[in-house]
């Protein structure tokens, strides 16, 4: 095969919260169910059975001077300087999110100017062709950022592209929803970048799937669990166990079918970045993968986790995998 273009990652970076938040935080917490009605259970036993399931002993938020805009900033100057790139040079910023700035004092959510516009001038690049855009795609929206960048490298309209997934579900997860112990503030970032050469390196491969038919409101916006906080205010609500039940019978088969697009068998991949959304879930996922293609390897060994410590950044998840 000759000469073609091919995307590569240049440079890594991520922003991790100072603020640790434990799980014992959440032992005075009041917790209601969808219906309205009280958990009557202690909260170290509610806690304790959250950790059971999900995996998660822990989690990070971000000061209260901080946005997303702000931390995804920071997650690109650190992949700026892995890289040693000229931030003008850059074709592209793309910032996946999904709740855009909220403030600590205001959960009402912020989008314009878009996160990207306000990362590009924060990093002072003055390139009036470096194309700044944000991607709302749910959790996988760095993932859909990195593909549609992809394109653009390998299309030839582009040499240069910086992807960043930041998020802040600490300000819009509803504090008295068992779920809100899932999440987590964090950003992620790559700088990837287009080389002309024959030898398969880079981003070899891609598979995508929408499923909305069936499965577009399994998370969604919705009312405070608490009654008497019902006050118009909207908070991330999600049906999880469906959620764990699509992911883990849906995922293995675009992993499989990516893997056979890139000509590449499971047993030469040595490790799997997934989602950090539940490392039951991720387990599951692993799992089923390795014993379809009767691969020996356990799950620890091939896809390493950090939403035990880290909680779910959503977008932020995987790049900041990536980076660490």
């Amino acid at each position: 095969m000759g000469e073609i273009r091919r995307t590569v990652i240049a440079g890594t970076g991520s922003y991790l919260p100072s603020r640790r938040v434990a799980n014992e935080s959440f032992y005075e917490t009041e917790f209601f169910d969808a219906h309205g009605t009280r958990i009557d259970q202690p909260g170290p036993a509610i806690v304790e059975k959250f950790e059971a399931i999900t995996g998660i002993s822990e989690r990070r938020y971000v000061p209260d001077d901080l946005m997303t805009s702000d931390i995804a900033a920071e997650a690109a100057e650190a992949a700026l300087a892995a890289g040693g790139i000229d931030r003008e040079t850059l074709d592209y910023v793309i910032v996946g999110h999904n709740f855009g700035d909220v403030a600590a004092d205001n959960r009402r959510t912020d989008l314009v100017p878009s996160l990207a516009a306000r990362v590009k001038a924060s990093l002072g690049v003055r390139n009036p062709r470096t194309i700044a855009y944000d991607l709302p795609f749910g959790c996988p929206g760095w993932l859909q950022a990195v593909i549609q960048a992809d394109y653009f490298l390998k299309s030839g309209d582009a040499d240069r592209a910086l992807v960043i997934g930041a998020e802040t579900l600490s300000r819009v997860c509803d504090p008295h929803d068992r779920d809100s112990m899932l999440y987590s503030d964090g950003a992620g970032a790559v700088v990837l970048e287009a080389r002309t050469t024959a030898e398969p390196i880079g981003i070899l491969a891609h598979a995508a799937r929408s499923d909305t038919f069936e499965h577009a409101y399994l998370l969604r916006m919705g009312g405070s669990c608490r009654p008497e906080a019902a006050n118009g205010e909207l908070f991330l609500k999600m049906d999880g166990h469906k959620v764990y039940e699509y992911a883990v019978k849906t995922v293995p088969g675009v992993v499989e079918e990516c893997l056979a697009k890139a000509g590449v068998a499971l047993a030469e991949v040595d490790k799997i970045l997934l989602h950090q959304a539940n490392a039951k879930m991720d387990e599951a996922i692993v799992k089923r993968l390795l014993r379809s293609a009767d691969d020996p390897r356990s799950p620890e060994e091939i896809a390493p986790l950090t939403v035990g410590w880290l909680g779910n950044s959503s977008v932020a998840t995987l790049p900041t995998l990536l980076d660490l």
